[in-house]
């Protein structure tokens, strides 16, 4: 078991070096490229076969003709070495032959190239934000737009000494807590941009594949053709948790597609509880977090609109389960002593900020400013913990915050 887990190991910091993830866990394909379930993805699959077979004839005819070479001309043989030089005629047929094979992958590589460009008349349009380390969909129009993250079963388990055998956790590190919902059969186009730093949306199965870039928006579509659920990760590396930030979308029939967001829109809030980032109101004196970027963005908790908050706890039992919060969540960007990665996270420790009232620091947990990302996917106790232990850690004198806080704060 010992020699498994640190093939395991090895096997993810490839992974991760190379920016897929745990690739081929989700593609259904070892070998070669999944052909996956849209127009665009069979057109990809055919042009990399055509492109493999004209590799192999051209390695089958190249190395064919050097070991012939090799065996039949030997110096055992009494070969003899030509004394020509050069030959006008074979350098034009060297030169023309790879020219004329060229231009013939060229032609069909452009023409998908330009269909994958066209966005134009798509029947629904979803933005799609990057953050560290989850995604944010807004289906434009229609005022529904959620977060999803990695799955609090697969966070549990991907913890330092968690216990967890993660052979045992299905989808281990490629499900989240809300899939991205489309419909079958209709095009779809998708803007995606980026909150922080570079990210890439990556989904095998359609044959997209963007980077989500901050002020930045790129477009590209898909049209898919059978209902399912397909995965994939962030292909881009986005800082120290870029393996915990992977993509699933569930493919639904048209009419079940339109139920789904009839639902969404009765409820009148995001999936995860909370509305758009755009459309959250900052108070522009909050210069810092509370609680910094998550390690992982997921909190093992259920989000707050599916708990009701707990109102009174004491300062010791929120300071012990804040600490609990801070290490899952905060501490790759605040660091374990507050002291943050200045200029991008400024210190917690000694900040007028986290000095300051508690309604504005709750305020930027919830919607995020500048490099922070909103954080309304923690529940409200997770949220007056983490904040209740920055206030008293590392010298801070601020206000200890209860649920009933950050209950209020979300209306």
């Amino acid at each position: 078991m010992q020699k498994m887990l640190g093939w395991a190991r090895v096997g993810a910091l490839v992974s991760c070096l190379f920016g897929s993830g745990s690739a081929l866990a989700y593609t259904g394909a070892k070998w070669n490229l999944p052909e996956g379930v849209t127009e665009m993805s069979h057109e990809v699959h055919h042009l990399h076969m055509f492109v493999f077979w004209i590799c192999v004839v051209i390695g089958i005819v190249v190395f064919g003709a050097m070991f012939y070479s090799v065996f039949a001309h030997r110096k055992s043989k009494g070969a003899v070495a030509a004394s020509f030089h050069e030959s006008t005629l074979v350098e034009i047929i060297w030169t023309a032959i790879p020219f004329v094979i060229l231009i013939g992958m060229a032609i069909p590589a452009a023409a998908t190239l330009v269909k994958m460009d066209d966005t134009h008349n798509a029947d629904i349009n979803i933005k799609i934000t990057g953050y560290q380390w989850k995604w944010q969909y807004e289906y434009l129009g229609e005022d529904v737009s959620y977060f999803s993250t990695l799955a609090a079963e697969s966070n549990r388990a991907r913890q330092l000494n968690s216990g967890i055998d993660v052979y045992t956790v299905p989808n281990y590190l490629v499900d989240v807590d809300h899939p991205l919902v489309l419909p079958v059969g209709k095009k779809i186009r998708f803007l995606i941009t980026s909150n922080d730093v570079i990210h890439a949306w990556w989904v095998p199965a359609f044959a997209v594949k963007k980077d989500a870039i901050p002020g930045y928006i790129n477009e590209v579509w898909t049209k898919i053709d059978e209902p399912g659920t397909f995965r994939g990760v962030c292909a881009e590396l986005c800082g120290r948790d870029h393996g915990f930030m992977p993509i699933v979308v569930k493919a639904l029939p048209e009419d079940e597609f339109k139920a789904w967001l009839a639902e969404q829109k009765s409820k009148g809030t995001e999936v995860a509880s909370a509305a758009p980032v755009a459309a959250a109101p900052v108070p522009a004196a909050v210069a810092v977090a509370a609680a910094a970027p998550a390690a992982t963005e997921v909190a093992a908790a259920a989000p707050a609109a599916a708990a009701p908050a707990a109102a009174g706890k004491s300062k010791d039992e929120l300071l012990a389960a804040g600490e609990k919060v801070y290490k899952t969540n905060c501490i790759a960007c605040h660091q374990a002593g507050g002291t943050g990665m200045p200029p991008t996270f400024p210190p917690l420790a000694g900040s007028k900020v986290v000095n300051g009232p508690k309604d504005a620091v709750i305020q930027q947990v919830l919607h995020g400013k500048n490099m922070m990302p909103p954080f309304p996917q923690l529940s409200n106790d997770d949220i007056a913990a983490v904040t209740s232990y920055v206030h008293s850690s590392w010298g801070n004198k601020g206000e200890i915050v209860q649920a009933g806080d950050v209950a209020a704060a979300r209306k």
